[in-house]
């Protein structure tokens, strides 16, 4: 594997800490063994009013109760998205090895990522607006903005650096990681909360993804023939990232360093994928690290299962890596946890760690036949021992924003070297 040194005026960042919630319940390592023994966690559609349309499957959290997690008080200032970054931040802090006061002051910046924020609120006060159901919720405001979940988590552990919410679609997790992970080599911050978090599994969303006639009624199936569409989810995975140097000093082994980041944008369409900058991200990102395209062991894709996405990714795959890109290991997950749209990017990359730790690459469920317009080893149905010490984790939004996140293991390098 080609060696970094960070380069010229760069801090190696490590990712410390990873804490997730999602359809497979709370916790990171749930989610993993989800995503390894290829567990379907979407299940019949569950919303506080009734729903009759087409689509009556999704992939929500089951049985969140916020006061387990969350302060009496704090509560009723939390929309679910909200409610859902806490449990995923707290663990993520106690995975790192940090108390809540512990990364406390102007050196930790929190960003985290939302594709809408807190839908959840959203529809409930236009509900009660328009059946005429009393006052206003004086705590609509604060609940539904989507920078609601880094402010509540910068006061959670008291953190005054730089802090700010990401909205862009898929790759909005993808992107407060990144940002997040620049701030720190460059010396804007020393280290910070990042991820992404979803809470929109209601009705108004369903619906008006169904009008994008992008929802399957049955099983999501990435890359496979016969595939029909996604399934939405919801959840989030928030990480700790910092210096290399910082985690060994306080004696903690990080889980992986964070080592490329690159983001691209298609600037064609709406919502159709241009293979020209996904390919693009996938190839700054693999700058950025100071690698080369068969350094990479396993690929977690982004992988909707939609027809026109599924072939624009697995075209871009096969020209950034040519003729490895037959036998590199690649899976989409979401087949599993549900598209959890802000979240996913978070989720995916939580479940890619995960990999790289146990050199498993988890499989893509549900796979019939394959697709030959999506020539890649999509790993069908079951998982696979694979060696591995670097992992790529792509995320493709609508309006074409591309991003592109690369971790490898620190097995064997020193605080300073390979």
């Amino acid at each position: 594997m080609t060696c970094l040194s960070g380069g010229a005026g760069k801090r190696r960042v490590v990712i410390s800490g990873m804490g997730a919630v999602s359809a497979a319940g709370v916790g990171a390592e749930k989610l993993w063994v989800a995503a390894r023994d290829g567990i379907a966690q979407i299940r019949a559609l569950v919303t506080e009013r009734p729903y009759e349309r087409r689509i009556r499957i999704a992939a929500q959290v089951p049985d969140f109760d916020p006061a387990d997690y969350i302060e009496p008080e704090l509560v009723p200032y939390c929309d679910p998205f909200t409610r859902f970054s806490i449990a995923a931040a707290d663990e993520a802090m106690a995975n790192a090895g940090f108390g809540r006061k512990d990364i406390a002051g102007p050196r930790t910046g929190v960003i985290i990522g939302t594709g809408i924020g807190g839908m959840t609120t959203i529809e409930n006060g236009i509900y009660r607006f328009y059946n005429g159901s009393g006052r206003p919720d004086p705590f609509s405001v604060p609940r539904l903005i989507p920078s609601a979940a880094p402010t509540t988590l910068g006061m959670r552990y008291s953190c005054t650096g730089p802090t700010f919410a990401i909205g862009s679609a898929c790759s909005s997790a993808s992107q407060a990681l990144g940002v997040g992970m620049q701030m720190i080599r460059f010396g804007l911050i020393d280290r910070a909360i990042v991820g992404g978090t979803e809470a929109c599994v209601i009705n108004a969303t369903i619906c008006a993804w169904e009008g994008l006639r992008v929802l399957t009624p049955d099983r999501c199936r990435p890359f496979s023939k016969g595939r029909n569409g996604m399934t939405l989810g919801e959840g989030a995975a928030v990480f700790i990232i910092e210096t290399l140097d910082a985690a060994w000093a306080r004696g903690h082994t990080p889980l992986c360093e964070f080592a490329g980041y690159g983001t691209t944008s298609d600037a064609k369409d709406p919502v159709r994928p241009d293979v020209v900058e996904v390919t693009n991200a996938m190839t700054l990102a693999l700058t950025d690290a100071g690698m080369e395209p068969r350094d990479i062991d396993y690929l977690n894709a982004h992988g909707t299962a939609t027809h026109a996405n599924d072939i624009a990714e697995a075209e871009a795959i096969g020209r950034v890596f040519g003729d490895y890109a037959a036998r590199l290991p690649v899976s989409s997950t979401k087949p599993v946890h549900g598209h959890a749209l802000g979240a996913s990017a978070g989720l995916e990359l939580a479940i890619a760690i995960s990999a790289l730790r146990d050199q498993i690459a988890p499989p893509t469920i549900n796979f019939l036949e394959a697709d030959p317009r999506c020539p890649i080893d999509a790993i069908p149905n079951v998982a696979r021992s694979v060696p591995m010490r670097a992992v790529m984790s792509n995320s493709f939004a609508f309006g074409g924003i591309n991003a592109v996140l690369i971790v490898r293991s620190l097995e064997g390098r020193g605080a300073h070297g390979c």
